[in-house]
């Protein structure tokens, strides 16, 4: 039997720091609870990305006190929706690596769900253009799904998008919606971003909720955007009202 559901993609850019990312993630979440949305999608990194020397180095912070993931989930508490942050940068158990981690946050502000990103982009796509987030980041190990009262979300993150074998196994596993939260740069995006969102719906006839980060990446690079719903019959329409880098 159908069941109703109101969600939003929250198109956010990449920060240099925390605070512009919260303050922007907060804004346009507050925008999509006046609009009627009852789970809201956070892209990858939202919690502050950039780079250094062509390296990924976004804003780390130990998950206890990480101010991004304490403010969205302070919000949560007082705005009463779901919340799926795609993902944010919190300390490793090394201090050579960070974790590119996205949470569940329910209604009452509390953490949900937690995914570690399995796939970790390590590409050489041209002079100047190598990206290795295996240097800076320690992945995953755990295929990840979240339950709420209407739906349960298969947590996928970005370069994840290219592996099949992750999403046919949240699907096995109930998954109703799956989700990657992405920051794909703007050549990949060109490339593949429409495409590999509709082959995963196609393959495992379940909706696709993919919010993508947008905009000039400080340090250098550029995020693609084009945040998308696909449903399993590939009528996919690109985000209206996203954020305008």
């Amino acid at each position: 039997m159908p069941r109703p559901l109101h969600i939003a993609c929250l198109q956010t850019r990449p920060m240099a720091g925390f605070q512009p990312a919260l303050d922007e993630a907060i804004g346009l979440a507050e925008e999509a609870v006046s609009a009627g949305a009852e789970i809201i999608f956070l892209p990858e990194y939202c919690g502050g990305l950039r780079t250094e020397d062509g390296r990924l180095a976004p804003p780390v912070s130990e998950e206890a006190d990480h101010p991004v993931l304490q403010g969205l989930r302070d919000w949560c508490a007082g705005a009463g929706v779901w919340l799926n942050i795609g993902s944010i940068a919190v300390r490793g158990p090394s201090p050579e690596k960070f974790i590119n981690r996205g949470y569940m946050i329910d209604p009452e502000g509390n953490i949900a769900g937690r995914y570690d990103k399995i796939h970790l982009f390590d590409v050489d796509l041209g002079p100047g253009l190598t990206y290795r987030e295996s240097a800076t980041v320690a992945p995953g190990n755990e295929a990840v799904t979240h339950d709420t009262p209407k739906v349960r979300i298969g947590h996928a993150i970005c370069y994840d998008l290219r592996f099949p074998a992750l999403f046919h196994r949240l699907a096995r596993e109930g998954a109703d919606i799956l989700c990657c939260p992405a920051a794909f740069t703007k050549l990949t995006g060109e490339a593949h971003w429409h495409i590999l969102n509709r082959a995963r719906a196609i393959e495992t006839t379940r909706f696709m909720v993919s919010a993508c980060a947008v905009g000039p990446v400080p340090g250098g690079g550029e995020t693609y955007g084009h945040s998308l719903f696909v449903d399993p019959g590939v009528m996919f329409s690109p985000m209206a009202g996203t954020h305008q880098a």
